[in-house]
């Protein structure tokens, strides 16, 4: 050291004395120097113990309060440690105490009535100062205490003591201030840790409760998806059921209508051509009568012919053949085959993708095109007739076109007038056309058909009953 200059020396001593505990001019230096050593090799052991001991938190409170005692045993060779926190602090901390023997055999008195040592071997001096810290009796803890052979110091959290950490070595282990240190250390990371580990192992039972609770939300959302499935498909069937109803009750009242109207007259008239028949066979010569009797006698089998087609036509809109059809292009078809007369050829056609609508605007096109068929069928005198139904994006159009004599600008006229009285109560077919159009905000208009006769036109917007 005489390299160095006189003025420099003794800064470089007290650096070197602050580093290793000794001082470099004396004779003892290497002993002294050994021992520093030794307890620095000490210090070392006992950090990595307490970070063996402060990594537990994952594992529990319980490990971790083991670790913890377990560590300050092994690096004081004590003969009793003894960690407890005060009652009513640190809420979520258990185990509350553990006393540890010189064997690392552990105690604990949590849940028994009494902190009496049932082994009968833990000195008194350990169970009073664990019944002072529970008490929290903590005064005379919150200052660290390092004597010969007995140390505590206080465990704090936010300022605030929670408990103590106390130990008893044999006389072969006399206590130092490296051994204070270590224990301030444990004790000062041993209520954050204590902390930690509640607030993960709540985490823990949260995330569990939470994954229960998402499985339980899957099982409920998978069985609402399979209920409303279910509700889906009943909805299905009962507008079907419903529409099934419109339509018999359609086929009733054309039965009904052709059986009180239009059957009635051909059989008035059938009856009045038998009366003309007799009266032509007395009054009129041989020659002439076999003339007029042979022309009474066509139409009389006219109108027999007539009368049977009518009975067949009301006997099969009384009696439907397949109860499976619903669509509304079905029940079209159906009403568009099932009672025109035989000299009337009805063609169906839909353009567009069907969307189911609901069962009243259904109900509405349906009977507009009935009604149409009826007039093109009774009153047109036609031969043809084409059903058109198109699916648009915003609207459904129903269009019924024939060949037949009508006129489409008297019609148009009718239209006009719909809304006054009807006076001789003709054409009100027409009326009940444009007010059930108008009752789902759409139109009827008629036209002239490209194949010479009448087209009526009904259109209802799509946005008033497309069904999702």
């Amino acid at each position: 050291m005489s390299a160095i200059p006189a003025h420099r020396r003794g800064v470089f001593t007290k650096d070197l004395d602050r580093l290793t505990g000794v001082r470099s001019g004396k004779g003892n230096f290497y002993p002294q120097f050994r021992i520093t050593t030794q307890r620095l090799e000490r210090v070392v052991q006992a950090l990595d113990a307490i970070s063996r001991a402060l990594v537990q938190t994952v594992d529990g409170p319980e490990k971790l309060v083991r670790a913890v005692a377990e560590a300050a045993r092994i690096h004081l060779e004590a003969d009793w440690v003894l960690l407890a926190l005060a009652d009513g602090t640190l809420p979520e901390a258990h185990p509350r105490h553990l006393i540890l023997d010189a064997e690392g055999t552990a105690y604990c008195f949590e849940g028994i009535a009494s902190t009496e040592d049932p082994s009968g071997h833990i000195p008194d001096l350990v169970l009073d100062r664990l019944l002072d810290i529970l008490r929290g009796q903590l005064a005379q803890f919150r200052r660290p205490a390092i004597e010969s052979h007995h140390a505590h110091v206080p465990i704090e959290l936010d300022g605030d003591v929670v408990g103590a950490f106390a130990a008893w070595t044999p006389g072969h282990r006399t206590l130092d201030g490296t051994d204070g240190t270590v224990m301030r250390i444990l004790s000062s990371q041993t209520a954050v840790a204590l902390q930690n580990s509640a607030l993960f192992q709540q985490s823990q039972l949260l995330l569990a409760e939470s994954e229960r609770a998402c499985t339980e939300v899957r099982v409920q959302a998978s069985e609402l998806a399979a209920r409303n499935a279910e509700l889906l498909a009943t909805q299905r069937e009962l507008d079907a059921a419903q529409r099934h109803q419109l339509l018999d009750c359609e086929r009733h009242r054309i039965a009904r209508e052709l059986h009180d109207g239009v059957a009635q007259c051909v059989l008035s008239a059938g009856m009045h051509i038998a009366v003309c028949r007799g009266e032509a066979e007395d009054k009129v010569d041989a020659k002439e009568g076999r003339a007029l009797v042979e022309r009474l006698d066509v139409a009389k089998d006219l109108t027999r012919s007539a009368v049977e087609q009518l009975r067949s036509a009301i006997y099969a809109l009384n009696h439907r053949g397949d109860a499976r059809r619903s669509s509304l292009p079905e029940m079209l078809a159906q009403l568009a085959t099932v009672h025109m007369p035989d000299d009337l050829h009805v063609t169906l056609r839909v353009a567009g993708a069907v969307v189911e609508l609901p069962s009243g605007v259904e109900h509405t096109l349906l009977r507009i095109a009935g009604e149409a068929l009826f007039n093109t069928a009774m009153h047109g005198n036609a031969s043809r007739a084409i059903v058109r139904l198109a699916y648009k994006p915003t609207s459904v159009t129903l269009s019924i076109a024939d060949d037949g004599i009508g006129d489409p600008e008297k019609l148009r006229m009718m239209l006009r007038l719909a809304d006054a009285p009807d006076v001789d109560g003709h054409h009100r077919g027409l009326a009940n056309m444009l007010a059930r159009a108008r009752e789902h905000g759409g139109t009827l208009d008629v036209r002239r058909s490209r194949m010479g006769g009448v087209r009526v036109l009904a259109t209802v917007p799509q946005s008033s009953g497309a069904v999702s």
